[in-house]
């Protein structure tokens, strides 16, 4: 239970105050994984996992099928949040968020795409604002159909492929008994860090949870 983001949802009456549109503020998160049980607690599916646990923190309710996924809108501390999960499988998710970016013609500022990290340990998370998709199929496929590299990003990561293991064998595996605990703790904390992407920005998160 993330105590600490329902106080804060609670404080801020984010469930269910009204989104203010003449701000003009929205944000779009996007969980990266597979669809289908077979799928379920794999490596892969890390950003399904949080983007999941951030809406039913946020009261998210039963997601629609839209935009080739399954979104759920979600307001947190009075910005109008959706949460995307592509569900045309991760090599071909940029189908989906390019739909979504552009029904709701939002910058690439306002996107945040939560994935898992081979190059990273088990467990770490990191924000970054730009930068390449570091072998991450479904996060390259969104960065081609955006057309840009200066998306923001939030990794987790699951370790390195073992040796003489196959690379789509080990993201498409479950995570070990000894790493659940890890894994929960980190789904935690980026399901926390992504409330702070939408309540402080980029810069913010990479000084904070980067560390």
């Amino acid at each position: 239970m993330l105590r600490w983001l329902l106080d804060w949802l609670g404080s801020t009456g984010s469930i269910d105050k009204a989104w203010d549109a003449e701000n003009g503020t929205m944000k779009l998160v996007i969980g990266l994984g597979n669809p289908g049980r077979k799928y379920e607690g794999t490596r892969h599916n890390i950003g399904f996992d949080v983007v999941s646990e951030v809406g039913s923190q946020a009261g998210a309710g039963i997601a629609k099928a839209k935009f080739q996924g399954q979104i759920a809108e979600v307001n947190i501390g009075g910005t109008k949040t959706v949460l995307l999960m592509p569900h045309t499988y991760m090599n071909r998710s940029g189908g989906s968020v390019r739909a979504a970016f552009d029904f709701y013609k939002l910058e690439l500022e306002n996107v945040l795409v939560v994935c898992d990290d081979l190059s990273l340990p088990v467990g770490r998370i990191r924000f970054r604002a730009k930068g390449s998709a570091g072998g991450q199929k479904g996060l390259a496929d969104i960065l081609a159909k955006l057309g840009s590299p200066e998306v923001p990003r939030l990794r987790i990561g699951i370790g390195q492929t073992p040796e003489n293991w196959d690379t789509a064998d080990y993201v498409l595996g479950r995570f070990r008994e000894d790493e659940k605990p890890v894994i929960r703790e980190a789904i935690d904390r980026a399901a926390v860090g992504v409330v702070d992407w939408i309540r402080l920005g980029i810069s913010d998160c990479m000084n904070r949870y980067n560390g």
